[in-house]
């Protein structure tokens, strides 16, 4: 069987699934044509970081993963030229990149004898950027995917190879549709590495005409403008939870929203009045249709199912809520950078 020497760059625990179907690869080959056996020779990964209320300095996944596999691991705060040395030491085949939080030049993309592939969490050249993920759901998306590219320096502008696609369903959330692209990361693999081993992957210039970029999130964009209509403020809701999650001050108290869905029901309520707040949901009036708020979580409780929240936590009928102007996820060019006021 052909084996293929690769080197992982990555620091998310999405990759989780692709890097296990590799290390059975070692020893079984890679489904596919030609049964290729894919070696990790090694992995790159961000620095041990503080992570939760204590800051404790903690390996990430990906770390975890490559100790427990025996693997050497490598953490640059910076890819220096020295890093580039560090990979080419490892005689690697191909380098393959996701999540990983560093820029990458040129040299050291092109280290390895085949390059060095990305696997992206859209389907391009849509919602290039920081968080394709997010933002599918966000802006109303019914489909997303993963696509394997080669890296160049311009932002996800790679020529493409493939991409599996997975379904956005109606109350999907960030958390579940990047699982749905963690799972979808084997099969792409399956039938991509073999092909590239043998020579026969071939990659297509993307259309540019047709990019759009997303950019990184940050807390204020958990605002909410009742003013848009109910379908836009539900994706945007699911869209953006776990984080930066969504939510409403009621009063005085924030509340985290953790899934929503919207009707075409009409209210004669001015936008951001809970028309009603029982089993069903919190339903509020918005500039078209109801927004039904279907899981709540108040501060240093836990996230509910809203009929369980509002047993000990009351919301009148007749509340107006107060609205937020929401700041755009996507555009036709690169964010260069993001003004909150």
């Amino acid at each position: 069987m052909p084996t293929l020497r690769l080197v992982f760059l990555g620091s998310d625990a999405i990759a989780l699934p692709l890097l296990e179907c590799l290390a059975r690869s070692a020893s079984s080959g890679l489904a596919g044509e030609g049964k290729t056996v894919v070696e990790v020779v090694g992995l790159f990964t961000q620095p041990d970081r503080p992570v939760g209320r204590g800051q404790k300095i903690t390996a990430n996944a990906i770390k975890a993963w490559a100790i427990a596999h025996g693997l050497p691991v490598f953490q640059p705060e910076k890819v220096t030229e020295d890093v580039r040395q560090q990979l080419a030491a490892l005689n690697a085949d191909i380098a393959l990149v996701m999540a990983y939080g560093h820029i990458l030049k040129d040299d050291f993309i092109a280290t390895p004898r085949l390059g060095t592939l990305n696997l992206h969490t859209s389907i391009l050249p849509k919602y290039r950027g920081a968080s394709p993920i997010q933002t599918a759901i966000a802006n109303g998306e019914r489909e997303t995917g993963v696509t394997l590219m080669r890296v160049v320096r311009k932002l996800d502008a790679g020529p493409l190879a493939d991409v599996e696609r997975v379904s956005i369903d109606r109350l999907d959330t960030a958390r579940d549709v990047e699982a749905k692209l963690s799972a979808a990361c084997v099969p792409l693999l399956a039938r991509t590495l073999p092909k590239l081993a043998a020579g026969e992957l071939t990659f297509v210039s993307q259309d540019e005409a047709q990019a759009t970029f997303c950019r990184k999130l940050v807390k204020e964009d958990g605002a909410l403008d009742f003013a848009a209509p109910a379908a836009v403020l539900a994706a945007r809701i699911n869209g953006l939870y776990p984080w930066p999650a969504c939510s409403l001050e009621i009063d005085g108290q924030v509340v985290k929203i953790g899934q929503a869905e919207a009707s075409a029901e009409a209210s004669v309520s001015a936008a951001g009045t809970v028309v009603s707040a029982d089993t069903s949901g919190l339903n509020m009036a918005t500039g078209q249709g109801t927004l039904r708020l279907l899981k709540l979580q108040r501060t240093g409780g836990k996230m509910l199912p809203t009929a369980d929240f509002l047993r000990g936590f009351s919301v009148a009928t007749g509340t107006q809520l107060s609205s937020v102007p929401m700041k755009s996820l996507v555009a036709k060019e690169p964010f260069k950078r993001l003004l909150i006021r």
